[in-house]
């Protein structure tokens, strides 16, 4: 008797599916990178995060918007806090010492998402949690900011800056349906991968964090219904509904492990990368292990001949796929990595 042991699962596939020709852009929660990483490894054209990882609807919506003006940020948009310049609208990897450095950063990658998402094919969206802070209206006299300000990154600071709010179906709807419409009007070829992050907000509790997935899956259902070029990819369901199971997840029991994220973008390269891009991935996969292996001994005759065969693998690689950027690999295989 045949025993299945665990749920299948439907994933609609896009007509048109990513390829190696195609740039991707993505935005949202630190499920992101896991996707972001896997097709930077494989050569993808790639950006990842230029406001670093957020979390809800309207920080993700709000980066966005702030490419396609561009916005730019001055000396007002940033605070000192923790002997740091900050911004509220970015991750903190952009906070320095050094004022003029902070914005010297913020502003190099905002200039750079604007100019890749108006020529991109693709935008890969994950949303994280209906939770946003916003300022309160008990802020440090002269602290940059406004009460009711939403903020992408509180920074560590005082919790009696913020104030908790729980966006309701209608204000995430409202907020994405905005930003969809000005990201095509910005760029017509676009096409948009909305998925929901399987990653728990256990600090908000269980039953506040299950209210807040299922607003963002509505939310986002709503939108893949209404617009042309949107689709979704099932990554909370494919952890949640079909592994379902607490050994698919870190010790924390909040993020999945690498069994589950594997997973999970296996189906993604099943589903949204096309066939020839597969294959490709496929062959690639080998060179880019290779070029991370350590050996114990780097001057002995085996390892020479191991980087002399893996040289040759990606010198017809190259010339197979002239668009492949594999200038780091054709330098490692070649002794020079610098």
């Amino acid at each position: 008797m045949c025993m299945d042991f665990m749920l299948d699962i439907d994933v609609p596939s896009p007509a048109e599916k990513i390829n190696y020709k195609d740039g991707v852009m993505l935005v949202g929660s630190c499920f992101t990178e896991h996707i972001g990483n896997r097709l930077q490894a494989l050569k993808f054209d790639v950006l990842q995060n230029p406001h670093g990882i957020l979390f809800d609807p309207y920080s993700v919506s709000d980066s966005l918007l702030s490419y396609i003006r561009p916005k730019d940020y001055t000396i007002a948009d940033l605070f000192y806090l923790n002997e740091c310049w900050q911004s509220w609208q970015h991750h903190s990897q952009f906070s320095r010492m050094d004022q003029e450095e902070t914005l010297r950063l913020i502003r190099a990658a905002q200039r750079q998402a604007h100019e890749f998402l108006g020529k991109t094919g693709w935008l890969i969206i994950t949303l994280g949690t209906a939770f946003s802070y916003r300022l309160s209206a008990g802020l440090p006299p002269g602290l940059q900011g406004t009460p009711g300000m939403p903020v992408a990154n509180c920074h560590r600071a005082p919790a009696q800056w913020f104030r908790k709010h729980l966006m309701t179906i209608e204000e995430i709807q409202s907020a994405l349906d905005n930003c969809l419409h000005q990201l095509f009007q910005f760029n017509p070829q676009l096409r948009i991968i909305f998925t929901v992050s399987p990653v728990r907000h256990i600090r908000d509790g269980v039953i506040e964090n299950n209210r807040s997935k299922a607003r963002l899956i509505e939310a986002v259902h709503h939108m893949v219904n209404k617009f042309d070029r949107l689709y979704y990819f099932p990554a909370y369901e494919l952890v949640v509904d079909v592994l379902r199971d607490y050994r698919f997840y870190d010790v924390d029991m909040v993020h999945p492990n690498y069994q589950a994220t594997a997973f999970v973008l296996e189906k993604f390269t099943e589903h949204f990368v096309d066939g020839a891009s597969r294959e490709i991935m496929e062959a690639l996969s080998g060179i880019v292990a290779a070029r991370k292996h350590k050996p114990f001994q780097p001057d002995t005759l085996a390892h020479q001949r191991f980087l002399q065969t893996q040289l040759e693998k990606t010198r017809q690689l190259k010339s197979k796929y002239p668009f492949l950027d594999l200038e780091e690999e054709l330098r490692f295989f070649s002794g020079n990595p610098s």
